[in-house]
Order: C-alpha cells, then sequence, then structure tokens
C-alpha cells in the first residue's frame, strides 16, 4: 500500500503517523510546501475534555503538552474596568512550531517520508499511490482538482481578525474588551509557552476602516506582517499587556472563513481538516477536529483497507455535522464578542466541550444518523 499525505500540518503529520505506525510495510509519504522551521500562527489550544481519543490513538500530543505546553482551568473576561473569573474549564496549549517539530521528529522516526519545501503535486503526478489524502488547508489545491463538485458551502464572515503573540503571559484564556475613538476591539488570548501568549483581535469592518487599518498591501508575499497595525493594537491595548511586546509572524487582517463540505472524498483522493471542514478559533477546534479526523481514518484505512473508499462517510467526527445544524453559529461568533462582553467566546467553548465526544466519531464513520438524532433530541 502506497500512500501520498499532502499538508504537513497536525492532521496530515497525524494521520501519516498514525498509519506507519500500525502498518510499517506500507509507504508513507508526506509533501509540505514549507521548510521544516516554518509555522505560521502561534499557538494551538485543546479542551481537556476533548483530548481522551488524540491521547488513545497516540501519546505524541500528550506528551508535547506535558513537557512543552500550558495548561490552566480559568477563564477571565475583561471589560469596562472589571475582570471576572470563571474557573472549571481545563485547557492546554503549545507553540505551533513546537508541536508540529514534536509530531515531525516522531513521524520521520516512524518511518514516514517528509518532502519539505514541496508543493502540493498535480493529482496525475500522483497517480502511483493507492491512496491520497489532502490535509492541505482551507486553500486546498487537491480540492480543486478533483473531478467531481464535493458540494462544498463557504460562508466569509463580516468581522476582521489579526492574529498577534505577545511576551505578556495571561494567567489562562482571556477575553480583553475595549474602546477605541474608532469602535470596539475585543481579543482572544492565551499562553502558550513558559514566555509567550497568543493575542487575536477582532472588529468590526467599519471600524477596521475609521481606523485606517485596511491600507495594507494584501499583494505582500506571506511572511510580510502588517507593521501600522502593530503598533495601534499595541497603543490600544498597552494597559492590558502591561509592558509585554506585540509579535508578528504572518501577522495581517483577514475575515474568517466557514467551509461545510458534505462529501469528503473523490476516487481514491480523501480529505480532512481544514480542507472540507473549519471551526473558528474562538471554539478552538480547528487543530483538535484535524487530528480527530486523521484518527478515524488511519484507523479505517489499516483496519478495512480493501472497502474504506467504498463506505467512506461525508463526516469522518461529529463536530463539523453538528455545526451544520447551526449556520450561522461560527460566522457570528465574533459579532457577540463585541456587543455582549461578559459572555465573550465562553458559549462557543462550553458547546465545544459538551458536544464534541471524539469516541462516537469510529461509529458514525460507518454511517447512521443516529448520533446527529439523539444530539437533536437533547438540545
Amino acid at each position: 500500500m502506497r500512500i501520498a499525505c499532502v499538508g504537513g500540518g497536525p492532521g496530515g503529520l497525524f494521520f501519516s503517523l498514525l498509519v506507519k505506525r500500525a502498518r510499517p510495510d506500507w509507504e508513507v509519504v508526506l509533501f509540505e510546501r514549507n521548510r521544516a522551521t516554518d509555522a505560521f500562527g502561534f499557538g494551538v489550544v485543546f479542551s481537556d475534555a476533548t483530548l481522551r481519543a488524540i491521547d488513545e490513538a497516540d501519546p505524541v500530543l500528550r506528551d508535547a503538552l506535558a513537557d512543552h505546553g500550558v495548561h490552566w482551568t480559568a477563564i477571565e473576561v475583561w471589560a469596562k474596568g472589571e475582570r471576572e473569573r470563571f474557573d472549571g474549564n481545563g485547557m492546554a496549549a503549545i507553540r505551533r512550531s513546537t508541536l508540529l517539530g514534536i509530531m515531525q521528529a516522531a513521524a520521520i522516526g516512524a518511518g514516514v517520508e517528509i518532502l519539505f519545501e514541496q508543493v502540493a503535486p498535480a493529482l496525475d503526478d500522483l497517480a502511483e499511490f493507492d491512496l491520497i489524502v489532502a490535509a492541505d488547508g482551507a486553500n486546498s489545491a487537491l480540492r480543486e482538482q478533483v473531478g467531481a463538485p464535493l458540494g462544498q458551502q463557504v460562508e466569509t464572515a463580516a468581522a476582521k481578525f489579526i492574529w498577534f503573540g505577545t511576551t505578556h503571559l495571561f494567567d489562562g484564556l482571556t477575553f480583553v474588551h475595549t474602546e477605541s475613538e474608532h469602535g470596539n476591539f475585543a481579543v482572544h488570548a492565551y499562553p502558550i509557552s513558559d514566555d509567550t501568549s497568543t493575542f487575536i483581535v477582532e472588529t468590526d469592518d467599519a471600524t477596521w476602516r475609521r481606523a485606517g487599518l485596511d491600507e495594507f498591501d494584501t499583494a505582500a508575499p506571506p511572511g510580510v506582517s502588517d507593521e501600522k497595525s502593530r503598533a495601534y493594537i499595541a497603543n490600544l491595548f498597552a494597559p492590558y499587556l502591561e509592558g509585554g511586546e506585540l509579535l508578528v509572524n504572518n501577522s495581517r487582517w483577514a475575515n474568517f472563513t466557514t467551509r461545510r463540505t458534505p462529501r469528503w472524498h473523490d476516487g481514491r483522493v480523501v480529505f480532512l481538516g481544514d480542507a472540507v471542514h473549519t471551526a473558528h478559533f474562538s471554539v478552538g477546534s480547528g487543530t483538535k477536529m484535524a487530528m480527530e479526523d486523521a484518527i478515524v481514518l488511519a484507523r479505517r484505512v489499516t483496519g478495512e483497507v480493501r472497502r474504506v473508499l467504498s463506505r467512506l462517510r461525508p463526516v469522518a467526527v461529529c463536530l463539523p455535522l453538528l455545526f451544520a445544524q447551526h449556520p450561522r453559529r461560527q460566522d457570528s461568533t465574533a459579532r457577540p464578542a463585541l456587543r455582549r462582553p461578559r459572555s465573550g467566546g465562553m458559549g462557543a467553548r462550553a458547546r465545544n466541550a459538551r458536544i464534541a465526544d471524539p469516541t462516537r466519531s469510529r461509529r458514525y464513520f460507518s454511517g447512521g444518523a443516529g448520533l446527529v438524532d439523539r444530539w437533536r433530541a437533547n438540545h
């Protein structure tokens, strides 16, 4: 069996690692367009309630979080000069670059061949492989090459967001709300190491334009950051950063795109992660969902390789389908954060912890809508 995996994010790496450990006699080749040390963005976060299935599949994430991550149990909301704290919400986060490095080493150690600085090959160039796994992200090149439409639905949020880091260490997941003369801004922050926190800023389009933050050249190559916006945000949130520096890494404003896809495969090409479904960062599930996809697909492929492609169901994990029952939920998450500062993104995180039981995805992958019917009856 020869498998090509396109995309070296956590989902693609985890799938490749799991397959190679289960079937060391198979050939698994992973194509990654960036260098081994490249990692856009800052941190990834996981809730304790959603980590069990990933830990059971392989200890690589658990060990990475234990050795290099940060754990907390409280969420704080800062608004109008007040701070409110809500305990009992166990979460852990780690630098994305650190996690990728650890997973790369584990995959290579298991025998996966990783080809860095390799753009996504054309499907015709992958004819020698029995299975092609497209884990190449929201802008998937392979998704655009498949011969049949996947039925995807794409919605673009009106709110603007930009991803920074900061040397200020927050105690845990923190929602900060403040106002400038141009309008409201909201921050979603959490620690990812002993010296850095992720710092994501959101605002509405009108405020963004009034503040003059729309001047960045969007044609700039990847890696170039919006320094004017960094200066503006650093000044606005200075009281909360307490002397901490804002850090950039390909930091530029964007609109979040929600993607839902009813069909996850085309012939011998199978998709996972952001290539077929996205989750707003306030839900904190994108990386987790991709890794859950990887678990289910790897188990199906290694356990039932001759039948898997004919039986493949369009939903590998329950969370994307559950979001599909509420089509405006992800699109609107930023707007309530700006309007109702006391709630922040806590509602979305609470829903995520409640509905995302990864152990159910193994059953649902094989077919049947019973899971969704039961969930609807209880909500």
